[in-house]
C-alpha cells in the first residue's frame, strides 16, 4: 500500500519505518529541511531501540523515503497518518495547531479520496475538527479515522511490529476496510483489531494513559506511606502484584513519571473534563502527586546536609524520563537539577543517551561525564534518577574509591538495602 506519514518524531518515525518493513511504499514528510535531509543520508535523528536497523534496510530496499513537500505526500500516499505534535497549552489541554493546520491545507492539496489517519493523541472529537477543516476546501471524497498509537518509547518497534490490539475508530467501512487490510500483517497472532466509533477511539488512548498514570501515582502514595509507618514497599509491591485482578506491572514505586505522554495526556483529559462540566476528581490527585512526588529526594537530600547544600557536588545517573530513549520531556531528573542548583549545588551527571539533549536545554548549567563512574569523582553524594540496565551492578570499591561522600539517594529502588550497607553506603531509596 502507498502511505504518506507527516510528521517525523517519535510516532512519526516508528510508524513509517515499521510500516515500511512489512512491504509497504512509505514517504514520510517533516518541514524541518535539515532533519529530512539527515534522514535521506540515512542517519536516524532519534534514539530508539532496533529502530536504526529497520530504517537502514527499508531506505536501501526503496521502501521508505523523506521529503519537505505535503503535496508530494499526499500525491503519493492512499493512506495519510497525522503524527504531529499535540504539546500542552497554558490551560493544560492539548494544542491542535499542527494537526488543524495541517488538516487545511490537506482540503486544498488531495485530488482524489484519500484516508486521513490521526496517529497523534488528540481529544475527544479531534476527527470532526479535522475533518471539518479538510472539508472547507476539498472537492474531492476523504474519510477521517483515529488510529491512536500505543507505543512505549524504548520498546516502540517491537509494540508496533507485534501490537496487544490496533485501534481503529471510524464510521465508514471503505476506511475500515483498508485499515483493517492494512494492519493484518501485525496482528498473524491472533490480537485484535478494534472497530469502534471515532470518539471511543480518541478516548480510549487517553483513557489508557491516565490508568496508568493512575497506577503509578498510587503506588508512589503506598511507597510515601510505608516510609512513614516502617513498612517496605518492595514486600507490599509483591503481594499486590501477584493477584491477578491488580497485575505485577506498573507498580514500581519511584520519583513519578514523565514523557510526552502520560503527563501531557493525563492533563488533557483532565482539561476535556472541565470543558464537558465533568470533575475527573481522580486525576486532579494524580496531577498533584505526581508533581510532589518528582521532587521527593530533595527534601531527604537537604536532611542528610542539615540543609547546608551550598558547594556540595552531586552526581546524577540518568536523566532521561526513562531508560532506553533519549527522551527528557517532564523528567524528573529536570527537576531535581533546578532545585539543587538554586539550593548552590555543583552538579554533574551522566546518561548514556539523553546528555546531549539536557544540554541543549540546561546549556553549562551542570557538567558531563564520558562514564557512569568518571562522574563519581570528588563526589558527595549519588542520585539515581533512570534506572538504565548498566546501573544494576555498579562497582561499589571504585565508587568508594571516587567519592568524597558514601550516600546514594536512589529515586528507582535498584538495589537490595542491605547488599548497599554492607559496601558502607549510606543509601536512602522510596519506600523502604
Amino acid at each position: 500500500m502507498k502511505i504518506a506519514v507527516i510528521g517525523t518524531g517519535y510516532v512519526g518515525l516508528v510508524t513509517g519505518t515499521c510500516l515500511a518493513e512489512t512491504g509497504n511504499d512509505v514517504l514520510c514528510i517533516d518541514i524541518d529541511k535539515n532533519k529530512v535531509k539527515q534522514m535521506q543520508q540515512g542517519k536516524v535523528p532519534i534514539y530508539e531501540p532496533h529502530l536504526d536497523m529497520l530504517f537502514e534496510r527499508n531506505i536501501k530496499a526503496n521502501r521508505l523515503k523523506f521529503s519537505t513537500s505535503l503535496e508530494e505526500g499526499l500525491s503519493h500516499g492512499d493512506l495519510i497518518f497525522l503524527a504531529l505534535p499535540t504539546p500542552e497549552d497554558e490551560d493544560g489541554s492539548a494544542d491542535l495547531k499542527y494537526v488543524l493546520g495541517v488538516a487545511d491545507k490537506i482540503g486544498k492539496l488531495i485530488k482524489n479520496y484519500k484516508v486521513i489517519i490521526d496517529k497523534s493523541t488528540v481529544p475527544v472529537g479531534t476527527s470532526d475538527k479535522v475533518h471539518a477543516a479538510i472539508a472547507k476546501n476539498a472537492k474531492v471524497e476523504f474519510d477521517v479515522v483515529s488510529n491512536p498509537e500505543f507505543l512505549r518509547e524504548g520498546f516502540a518497534v517491537d509494540d508496533f511490529l507485534k501490537p496487544e490490539r490496533i485501534v481503529v475508530g471510524s464510521s465508514s467501512e471503505r476506511a475500515t476496510n483498508l485499515m483493517q487490510k492494512l494492519y493484518k500483517p501485525y496482528v498473524r497472532s491472533g490480537n485484535p483489531i478494534l472497530i469502534m466509533d471515532e470518539k471511543s477511539a480518541e478516548l480510549t488512548k487517553y483513557a489508557s494513559n491516565a490508568f496508568l498514570a493512575t497506577k503509578i501515582t498510587f503506588m508512589n502514595e503506598i511507597a510515601n506511606f510505608c516510609e512513614k509507618v516502617g513498612a517496605d514497599v518492595d514486600k507490599v509491591r509483591i503481594g499486590m502484584g501477584t493477584d491477578s485482578r491488580i497485575g505485577k506491572r506498573f507498580l514500581f514505586p519511584g520519583i513519578g513519571y514523565g514523557g510526552s505522554c502520560f503527563p501531557k495526556d493525563v492533563k488533557a483529559l483532565h482539561k476535556s473534563g472541565k470543558d464537558n462540566n465533568y470533575e475527573f476528581k481522580i486525576l486532579d490527585a494524580v496531577i498533584n502527586v505526581n508533581k510532589r512526588q518528582k521532587l521527593i529526594l530533595i527534601p531527604k537530600i537537604k536532611s542528610y546536609f542539615d540543609n547546608n547544600l551550598k558547594g556540595k557536588k552531586i552526581a546524577i545517573w540518568g536523566l532521561s524520563f526513562k531508560p532506553e530513549t533519549d527522551d527528557i520531556r517532564e523528567a524528573p531528573s529536570l527537576y531535581m537539577i533546578e532545585s539543587l542548583l538554586e539550593a548552590g549545588c555543583y552538579i554533574t551527571a551522566y546518561d548514556p543517551e539523553a546528555m546531549l539533549n539536557v544540554e541543549k536545554k540546561l546549556g553549562n548549567k551542570i557538567k558531563f561525564s564520558e562514564s557512569m563512574y568518571d562522574v563519581l569523582t570528588n563526589a558527595d553524594a549519588l542520585i539515581i534518577s533512570t534506572e538504565w540496565s548498566i546501573f544494576r551492578t555498579p562497582n561499589f570499591h571504585k565508587m568508594k574509591t571516587l567519592m568524597n561522600g558514601k550516600v546514594i539517594f536512589d529515586g528507582r529502588n535498584l538495589y537490595d538495602v542491605k547488599d548497599v550497607e554492607s559496601e558502607d553506603f549510606k543509601y536512602i531509596s522510596i519506600g523502604r
